[in-house]
């Protein structure tokens, strides 16, 4: 798994790359919790373009992100995922918590409140 950090104004975006699984789910949760940190953000748009894989793992990941994020008063999404990911989150209820996009810009208007839909 590769991550890559961006920030705009109080959003952090991470853009995932590979597998999330029990392997790389630790090292997304503890990178992402400590990027939050250090950029002094609220909200969270993970671009899944380039996730290939994820399992139950990722989605605790992604319900722990969400209760972290929710506590700081703010928004999180996911954008970008492939046909296969999007079908996982939608099953697993994930989507009820993390909205999908079908862009970042979308998914960053989501988080920044500006009117944007979900998938």
């Amino acid at each position: 798994m590769d991550l890559k950090f961006k920030r705009k104004n109080k959003t952090l975006i991470i853009l995932v790359a590979g597998e999330i699984d029990h392997h790389s789910s630790k090292e997304l949760r503890s990178k992402t919790e400590s990027a939050l940190e250090q950029m002094g953000g609220r909200n969270i748009i993970f671009g899944f373009q380039e996730v290939t894989f994820m399992d139950s793992a990722g989605i605790g990941v992604m319900i722990g992100r969400y209760k972290q994020v929710q506590s700081l008063g703010g928004r999180i999404a996911i954008a970008c995922p492939n046909e296969k990911i999007e079908e996982m989150i939608q099953l697993s209820g994930l989507s009820r918590l993390l909205p999908t996009f079908v862009s970042l810009d979308a998914a960053i208007a989501y988080a920044e409140g500006r009117k944007s839909d979900a998938v």
